[in-house]
């Protein structure tokens, strides 16, 4: 597993996720929309900590440095 992510990808995926976490934790958004933008959410943490996007390899993206 290369890692596929720069790391200004990695910054706008944990923002994205500390809004996503915001907006469901403050009844915001809630529902099924809610639990799903958390779930997102966690991908998005979980992605950003090991540096690879299971979606960019197939399409061969890599925003990392080459």
């Amino acid at each position: 597993m290369k890692n596929n992510m720069g790391t200004i990808d990695k910054v706008i995926r944990i923002l994205v996720a500390v809004v996503f976490a915001v907006l469901f934790f403050t009844n915001v958004i809630t529902g099924t929309l809610g639990i799903i933008l958390l779930v997102l959410a966690v991908v998005f943490v979980l992605t950003s900590l090991i540096s690879f996007c299971p979606l960019y390899w197939p399409f061969g993206i890599n925003t990392g440095k080459k």
